[in-house]
C-alpha cells in the first residue's frame, strides 16, 4: 500500500475527530439556552476555504454558501461581494443587482453556490521553520535532517474599537482554531508539541492543536492567568524531512452559545465555563463510545473489505453502461432536434405546398381542356372536384367508350370490395402508433410512483439504521431540533445512495414490470387506445389516408396491363381522352396524399417535440448519471485501494482512541478548569467588572459576525474557516 493512501486515510481520521471534538462543545455549551434557527426568514452558512502555500502565504480564497429556504420563497435577495459565482448543486440562476445585492431564482429551493473573494480572512495564518536553530524555506527543508521546529502563529485581524467604562479600548470578535496534521514516524522523532496534544498510532502521530488568538490581549489577563495560546509549536528529530498537508478550523460559533443575558457576575461566567467543562466530560465519556465502535468496526472490518470489492466490480459494469446510455441520449437528442427542426419547417411550408399542389391540378385541368377542344371536342369547365364526371361524359360519347366505363367499374368495384380491409390496416397503422405512446407515458408514470414508494421504505430504513426511531419519530426529532442539518444531509444521502443501488434499481424495475404486465394497467392502456382512436381527429386521419389508398389502388390497377389490354381496342380518340383521365386520376391521388401527408407532419410534428423533450431529459439523466457512476467508481476504486490501510487504521485508531480521551481529559484540567481556578483570584484577572464587560463587548461582536463575504441584514448567518497548507514533498530526481 503506498505511503500516500495511509497519510490521505490517517488525515481523513483525524479531520473527522477534529470536527467531532470542535462542534460536540458549542452545542453542549448552549444547550440550557439553545437558540432555535429562525423559520420566517432565509439564513446563510458559509464556509471559507483557504488555500496557502506551506508558509501559510495565501493561494487561493473559495467561499462555499448555503442559502437555507424554510420558508420555501420563489426569489432569494441576499448580499454577497464574491466573484466566479457557480451554482453548485442545482440549476438555479440569479441576476446582479446594484450594491452587491443577487437575486436567485430558487423555485422554493435551498441554494448551494460558491465563488471566490479578494477579501483577507479574519485570522491570519503564518508557518515557520527551523533547521538546527536556524530559520530555513519550507522549500530548502524537503530532504533534509536535523533538529526541525515548526511553529504556527494565528493572528486575530477582525478587531472593534468599543467604550469600556469611559475608555476605548480594543476587543477582538474571539475565535477558536483549531489545527491538525499527520508526521511519519519514519520521519519524524521525539515529536514534542506546545499548544497542543500528540497521539501516536505505531506509524504515525497526530498533532491537534488548540488555539485562541486575540482573546487573551482582548480580555487584558496576564499570560499566567489562562493558557489562550495563540500559537502551536512542534519539535522534532527528523531524516529526510517531508510532511504532508496541515488543516485548520477557526470558527466564532462555539462563543455565540454563551448567554450574554445571564452573564452579570464572575458566578455566571464560572457558570458559562462549567458548562464547557461539562462538555469536555462528555468528550470524553464519547471517547468512550467512540472506542467501542472501533471495536465493532474492526470486527466487522472483514465484511466490509469483501463488500467494496463486490461494490467496484458492480460499479465498474454499471459506469460502462451508463457511458453507452449517455452517447446514445447525447445522439438520440441530436436526432430528435434535427427532426423536429425538419418537421417544423415542413409544417410551416404545407399551406403552401397544398396551394402549390392545386394550382398545378388547376393548370393540367386547364391543359387537359385545351387539349381536347383543339381535337375538336367540346369540354365544359373542368375543376378539381367535377374533372372525373366531364371527362367519363367524354369518354361515353366516343366510340367503344363502354370499354373503359366497364374497366373502370370493375377495377372500382374490385377495390372497394376490400375497403374494409383498407380501413383495418390503416387502423392498425395508426392503432400501433398510439398505443407506443400510450404505453410509454403509462410505464413512465408507473415508474415515477413506484420510485417514490421504494424511496420512502429505503428511506425509513435508513432512518431507523442511523437512529434507531421510525420515521414519525424521526420527524418529531427534526421539528424539536434534535437531529442537526448535517445528520439530516447523510440520511437523505444514504438514501439516495441506497435507491442508486442494483439491487434497489432491480427492484423497481421488477415492480414496474409487474405492474405494466396487471390487467388494470392493460385495461387502463387499452381504454386510452381506444378513446383516442374515437376520437374526431384520429378518424379523420384514418378516413382521408383511406381514401387515398383507394384511389391509388383504381389509378394504379387501370394503369395496369390488363386494363390498358381491354382499352386497347378502343377508338383512337377515346384512348386518348382515357389516358388522359387516367394521368389525371393519378395527380389527384397524389393531391389526397398530399393532403393526409401534410396532415401526419403536422402530428409527427407534435409527437416530435415531445419526443425532444423527453429526449432531452434523458440527455441530462444520461450525463449526470454517467457523471456520478464515473465519481461512485473512481471513489470506490480509490476506497477499494484503500481498505488494506482503513482496516489498519481502524485498529491503530481503536489503540489510540483511550489516549484521545487522555489527552481531552488534560486540556480540560490544564485549560479550562485551570481558567475557572484562576477567576477566584483577583490578582491574576484584575478588576472583576472590567473583565466581565470585556467578556460581554467580545460576545457581542461574536454574535454580530455571521458572514465573511457580506450577509442581508434580514439574514441571520453562521460562518467558518478552513486553512489547508500545502505539503512539503522531496522532490523527485528527473
Amino acid at each position: 500500500m503506498k505511503k500516500g493512501i495511509k497519510r490521505k486515510v490517517a488525515l481523513g481520521l483525524c479531520a473527522a475527530v477534529m470536527l467531532s471534538g470542535m462542534q460536540a462543545p458549542a452545542l453542549m455549551v448552549g444547550a440550557a439556552q439553545e437558540k432555535e434557527e429562525p423559520q420566517s426568514s432565509v439564513s446563510k452558512e458559509e464556509t471559507v476555504y483557504i488555500l496557502t502555500e506551506a508558509d501559510g502565504s495565501m493561494q487561493d480564497v473559495i467561499v462555499s454558501d448555503w442559502l437555507k429556504n424554510p420558508q420555501k420563497a420563489d426569489t432569494i435577495s441576499e448580499r454577497s461581494d464574491l466573484t466566479e459565482v457557480e451554482n453548485v448543486k442545482g440549476d438555479e440562476t440569479y441576476t446582479d443587482e446594484a450594491g452587491h445585492v443577487r437575486v436567485w431564482n430558487a423555485g422554493g429551493k435551498d441554494i448551494y453556490y460558491q465563488g471566490r473573494s479578494e477579501q483577507t480572512p479574519p485570522i491570519a495564518l503564518s508557518v515557520s521553520y527551523e533547521l538546527d536553530g536556524k530559520p530555513i524555506l519550507p522549500q530548502e527543508l524537503a530532504g533534509k535532517s536535523g533538529k526541525v521546529r515548526i511553529r504556527f502563529t494565528y493572528t486575530n485581524s477582525q478587531y472593534e474599537t468599543v467604550d469600556i467604562d469611559g475608555k476605548k479600548e480594543r476587543v477582538c470578535v474571539p475565535f477558536a482554531v483549531l489545527t491538525g496534521m499527520i508526521l511519519d514516524d519514519e520521519v519524524f522523532h521525539n515529536v514534542e508539541v506546545i499548544g497542543g496534544k500528540l497521539v501516536n498510532d505505531g506509524s504515525r502521530t497526530a498533532v491537534v492543536g488548540i488555539a485562541f488568538p486575540g482573546i487573551q490581549e482582548s480580555l487584558q489577563l496576564p499570560e499566567q492567568a489562562a493558557g489562550l495560546p495563540s500559537t502551536l509549536e512542534i519539535t522534532a528529530d527528523v531524516e529526510n524531512f517531508a510532511m504532508g498537508m496541515t488543516l485548520s478550523i477557526a470558527t466564532n460559533e462555539v462563543f455565540n452559545q454563551i448567554d450574554i443575558q445571564q452573564l452579570d457576575s464572575i458566578e455566571d461566567l464560572k457558570g458559562s465555563l462549567q458548562k464547557l467543562t461539562d462538555a469536555m466530560d462528555q468528550l470524553i465519556n464519547g471517547s468512550s463510545d467512540l472506542r467501542e465502535g472501533l471495536r465493532t468496526l474492526s470486527e466487522k472490518s472483514g465484511t466490509l473489505a469483501n463488500g467494496v470489492d463486490r461494490l467496484t466490480s458492480g460499479a465498474s459494469a454499471i459506469h460502462s453502461g451508463m457511458k453507452e446510455l449517455a452517447s446514445g441520449a447525447e445522439k438520440l437528442y441530436e436526432g430528435a432536434s434535427r427532426l423536429q427542426e425538419g418537421l417544423d419547417t415542413l409544417v410551416s411550408n404545407s399551406s403552401q405546398l397544398t396551394a402549390g399542389a392545386a394550382q398545378v391540378f388547376r393548370t393540367l385541368l386547364d391543359t387537359a381542356a385545351a387539349q381536347l377542344q383543339e381535337a375538336g371536342l367540346s369540354v365544359p369547365a373542368m375543376t378539381i372536384e367535377n374533372y372525373a364526371d366531364v371527362l367519363n361524359g367524354i369518354i361515353n360519347s366516343l366510340d367503344e367508350a363502354a370499354v373503359y366505363q366497364q374497366a373502370l367499374s370493375q377495377v372500382t368495384a374490385a377495390v372497394e370490395a376490400n375497403r374494409a380491409q383498407i380501413i383495418a390496416a390503416v387502423q392498425d397503422t395508426v392503432k400501433e402508433t398510439i398505443r407506443a405512446k400510450v404505453c410509454e407515458a403509462a410505464e413512465q408514470t408507473v415508474t415515477e410512483q413506484v420510485t417514490q414508494t421504494v424511496y420512502e421504505t429505503v428511506k425509513d430504513q435508513v432512518i431507523l439504521a442511523a437512529t434507531g426511531l421510525d420515521r414519525a419519530a424521526y420527524e418529531a426529532a427534526v421539528s424539536a431540533g434534535s437531529i442537526t442539518e448535517e445528520q439530516q444531509s447523510q440520511i437523505a444521502s444514504a438514501a439516495e445512495a441506497q435507491m442508486q443501488t442494483e439491487d434497489v434499481q432491480q427492484k423497481i424495475a421488477v415492480a414496474v414490470q409487474q405492474q405494466m404486465a396487471s390487467e388494470e394497467a392493460k385495461a387502463m392502456i387499452e381504454g386510452q387506445i381506444a378513446a383516442q382512436l374515437q376520437s374526431d381527429e384520429v378518424q379523420s386521419l384514418i378516413a382521408l389516408q383511406t381514401e387515398a389508398q383507394v384511389q391509388k389502388l383504381i389509378a394504379d390497377n387501370m394503369a395496369s396491363d390488363a386494363v390498358q389490354s381491354q382499352l386497347a381496342a378502343a377508338s383512337e380518340g377515346a384512348k386518348a381522352v382515357i389516358a388522359l383521365k387516367s394521368s389525371l386520376d393519378s395527380y389527384h391521388a397524389f393531391y389526397l396524399g398530399l393532403y393526409a401527408y401534410t396532415a401526419g407532419v403536422a402530428e409527427a410534428a407534435t409527437g416530435a417535440g415531445e419526443l425532444k423533450t423527453g429526449a432531452e431529459s434523458l440527455k441530462t439523466g444520461a450525463g449526470a448519471l454517467n457523471q456520478g457512476t464515473g465519481e461512485l467508481y473512481n471513489g470506490l476504486v480509490t476506497l477499494q485501494d484503500s481498505v488494506p490501510a482503513l482496516l489498519s487504521g481502524i485498529s491503530q485508531l481503536l489503540n489510540g482512541s483511550a489516549r484521545l480521551a487522555d489527552g481531552i481529559k488534560e486540556l480540560n484540567e490544564k485549560g479550562i478548569e485551570k481558567l475557572i481556578g484562576a477567576l477566584d483570584d483577583p490578582e491574576k484577572v484584575g478588576d472583576v467588572s472590567l473583565l466581565l464587560k470585556r467578556i460581554k463587548a467580545g460576545l457581542e461582536l461574536s454574535k454580530e459576525y455571521q458572514s465573511f463575504s457580506e450577509i442581508d441584514e434580514k439574514m441571520e448567518g453562521k460562518v467558518k474557516f478552513i486553512y489547508r497548507t500545502e505539503g512539503i514533498e522531496i522532490k523527485k530526481e528527473s
